[in-house]
């Protein structure tokens, strides 16, 4: 049974879903404890995992409370450990989600990907930065992940496809043309055909022509399996163009 097609997700919803995400991901790290490996980034320990999102958190917030025109370079994260390191890991979190959530809707600030407005890139970004770590967090404690919703995770898988990887720094590049399908079996309407060349990907939503492989699944399965943390659902057609996106697709 597929989630009917709605409108896209307003920020507010994303501002909750990081709250959310947030707190399972500190959580999570927590009974990992910080020195546990993270099975889905293989070189780091939970430690690792905490100070980078947490430095994201804090540099991501001071774009929307401080309104920088330009970019900023991300800050080392300070070298705190344990129970310290989650506490401030907290505290960035909790300042972020104040920050957007009482930032004016027509406040200005640097962004990189095409959104309606920096304050809905911030809260949208940020939403799914959170959501794939928060998963790397559970992964290193074990047990069973937290769900995702379809329309959030489609949501995500249109962010990547259409956003990240439209960018001149995607490594996704074929020598001859080819075409993939992408397609979440439980959402309505949420399959996109990207198009790879020597140019970065092209992707845009609908199955538009014929495509040599298609991936498809539950989105929140595609979503995480878009980005590295698990196998893909399912592939069909030329099982090489699954295994070049694969192989390239590191953001």
């Amino acid at each position: 049974m597929t989630t009917p097609s709605e409108a896209p997700l307003d920020t507010a919803e994303f501002i909750r879903i990081l709250d959310r995400e947030g707190r399972l991901l500190a959580d999570a790290a927590e009974q990992a404890g910080t020195d546990a490996k993270v099975p889905t980034c293989p070189e780091w320990r939970v430690r690792d995992l905490v100070r980078h999102t947490g430095a994201v958190h804090r540099w991501a917030a001071a774009y929307v409370a401080e309104g920088h025109a330009s970019r900023r370079p991300l800050a080392d994260p300070p070298g705190l450990d344990g129970a310290e390191l989650l506490t401030w890991f907290r505290e960035g979190h909790a300042k972020l989600v104040r920050a957007l959530t009482s930032a004016a809707p027509d406040m200005e600030c640097w962004h990189f990907l095409p959104a309606p407005s920096p304050l809905a890139f911030w809260a949208r970004r940020q939403a799914h930065e959170t959501s794939v770590h928060r998963y790397d967090a559970e992964a290193a404690r074990g047990g069973t992940p937290s769900e995702l919703s379809p329309a959030f995770a489609a949501d995500g898988v249109d962010e990547l496809l259409r956003g990240f990887h439209a960018r001149s720094r995607s490594r996704v590049r074929s020598e001859e043309p080819r075409v993939l399908r992408v397609r979440a079996s439980d959402v309505d309407d949420a399959v996109w055909t990207v198009r790879l060349t020597q140019e970065p990907p092209a992707a845009e939503r609908g199955a538009s022509g014929d495509a040599e492989c298609e991936i498809s699944g539950p989105a929140a399965q595609l979503y995480l399996s878009l980005w590295n943390r698990v196998p893909f659902p399912a592939a069909s057609g030329d099982h090489s163009l699954a295994e070049l996106w694969r192989t390239n697709s590191a953001v």
